[in-house]
Parts: C-alpha cells; sequence; structure tokens
C-alpha cells in the first residue's frame, strides 16, 4: 500500500494517542487503534511477523519482505506509541495524581462514543452476537473490580510474563494493557523504569510484549477473518464494561507508594459525584467529558466522508 508523507505522520500522531492511552491504568490503546480506524490493519501486518518473512527476505530481498510486512505502518506506528509512552508518561502521572478526576472524564467521553463506533461496523445482530456481547461486558465489568496485587514481584520471569500479559490486553479495545500491569503488581515498577530508562527492566518487559503480540495477533487476524460479527460484539462488550474503571469519581480503597515515595490510589470503586470526597467537579467534568465524546465524533464524520469522496 503506497502511502505520502502525511499519512505516515498521521499514522505516527495515532501511535502517540495509543501510547499515551496505554500509560492510564484502565483506558486501552487498542480502543484508540479502533476509533482512529487502524485496528484491524494493525492485527493484520502484525500477524504477518512469522518465519515466512525470511524466505521471502531469501528469494525476493528486503523491499518485497517489507511490502509484505507492511513495515512503513508498523514502523510509523509503534515509532508513534513509543514516542507517546516516553514523552508523555511524566505528564500523565501528574495529571492522574492532580487531576484525575478531569482526565477520567475525557477519556470517559472518549470511550463512550468509541462504543458506538464499533456498534456501527456489526452488519448483523443475531441472538448469538447479542450473547457474546453481554459476555463481553461482564468480562470487561469483572476485570475492573479484581483486586491489584499489592506485592511486586522482582522476578524478571514475572516482569516478561506482565509484559506478555499487558500488550494482550493492550489490543483489545476496553482491556487496558496498563491496569494489567496494576493487577499483577508491577505497574509502579515498569513505569518507574522508563522514567529512570532502565534498560534491563524494559527490555524484560518489552521481551515478553513481543511475544505476547505475535502470539495473540495472529487468534485476532483468525477471528475477524471467519467470526467477524462476533469479535466486533465481544470487543465492543468489553469497552463498555470497562466503563467502570475509567469513571471519574472513585473512593479510594487501599494506596500505594510511587517511585518518589507519594501515595497513589491502587484500587478504587466507581461512587456517584454527590458522594465524593472533595470537589466533584461535575461542570469541568462534564464538559471535558463531551469534548471526548464529541472528537471521537467528529473523527467519525470525517472518516466517512474520506471514505465516501
Amino acid at each position: 500500500m503506497q502511502r505520502s508523507f502525511i499519512s505516515y505522520l498521521t499514522i505516527v500522531l495515532k501511535g502517540i494517542a495509543m501510547g499515551a492511552a496505554d500509560i492510564v491504568p484502565g483506558v486501552s490503546g487498542g480502543t484508540i487503534a479502533f476509533i482512529s480506524g487502524i485496528y484491524e490493519e494493525l492485527i493484520t501486518s502484525i500477524s504477518k511477523l512469522n518465519f515466512g518473512l525470511f524466505s521471502t527476505l531469501k528469494n525476493k530481498g528486503i523491499v518485497s519482505t517489507w511490502k509484505q510486512l507492511n513495515g512503513g505502518f508498523l514502523l510509523a506506528l509503534f515509532t508513534g506509541i513509543g514516542i507517546g509512552v516516553v514523552s508523555l508518561s511524566k505528564l500523565v502521572g501528574w495529571l492522574l495524581i492532580n487531576q484525575p478526576i478531569l482526565l477520567w472524564a475525557f477519556f470517559f467521553g472518549l470511550v463512550i462514543a468509541s462504543v458506538f463506533f464499533v456498534l456501527k461496523q456489526i452488519t448483523k445482530f443475531s441472538t448469538i452476537t447479542i450473547l457474546i456481547l453481554l459476555i463481553g461486558v461482564i468480562v470487561g465489568y469483572y476485570v475492573t473490580i479484581i483486586p491489584p496485587n499489592e506485592n511486586t514481584s522482582e522476578g524478571l520471569w514475572f516482569l516478561f510474563f506482565a509484559g506478555a500479559l499487558a500488550i494482550c490486553a493492550m489490543i483489545l479495545p476496553g482491556i487496558s494493557g496498563a491496569f494489567i500491569l496494576v493487577l499483577l503488581g508491577v505497574y509502579q515498577d515498569v513505569l518507574q523504569a522508563i522514567n529512570i530508562k532502565n534498560v534491563k527492566i524494559i527490555a524484560i518487559v518489552g521481551a515478553g510484549a513481543v511475544i505476547g503480540l505475535l502470539s495473540f495477533s495472529k487468534i485476532l487476524k483468525w477471528t475477524f477473518a471467519n467470526f467477524r460479527n462476533q469479535t466486533l460484539a465481544i470487543l465492543t462488550g468489553f469497552i463498555i464494561g470497562s466503563l467502570n474503571k475509567i469513571w471519574p469519581w472513585k473512593e479510594t480503597l487501599s494506596w500505594q507508594l510511587d517511585s518518589h515515595g507519594k501515595q497513589i490510589p491502587l484500587y478504587t470503586k466507581s461512587i456517584l459525584p454527590t458522594d465524593y470526597n472533595g470537589e466533584p467537579q461535575i461542570v469541568a467534568a462534564t464538559a471535558i467529558a463531551v469534548l471526548g465524546f464529541g472528537l471521537i465524533i467528529i473523527l467519525d464524520k470525517f472518516a466517512t466522508k474520506k471514505h465516501s469522496v
């Protein structure tokens, strides 16, 4: 697929948005990929990372191998994700501590809009499709209420496993890779490693992520090819169920110390704004949520108009 420089730049920007979303425990980069219209291309491209590429490289050369891999797309996207994670980790961390309601409200509005975006892609609603959607809602919700592991593991094998599991969640809309790291008790370790450029931990978690990504992408590609409506239904269910996690008003049930010795929320539950212990910022949060919702609607309208031309 031939793309212009502007097209690749747009993919980089989408990657930055995915990276920023994946930093937040509860927001999925996969949801951003869905919203921005690159999800299936991402899954298909990743699934092409196999030993067959070596045969293509040997027989047809680098150019053919790069085209088979859709290398330009993957390079641009993962460059953006890397930029988003590295450059925005401190900002997002600051917002989580200092402006959590507004940050969650923005993502809440964004994710609600994404539900409509994904539902539009289901071409036929059968009894099975609706049942699968409900199962997705239940599973997505259950993941948000699992008490996190407060005891971090320093074993390198555990960090490898955490990276593999988190990346699978990252490419599932509605299930946050960062939140999986929280559940496993290694979120702060990984975030600190990124902030201080701890190459050893980053490499181990990254290796786990690569293995998990290559394996899981093939499963998703197969389900899209053979059960597209059902796959979209369960992904939509995951997104709906995850709304509990990103509800702006929460009561903190347990805390943990960050890398600077400050207390940050570890385990929370959703509450009504009127029950919030502090300034609920209802007006500001509602405005921010509407902004997030509106951005997705605008992007959807723009994409629809572009495809109709």
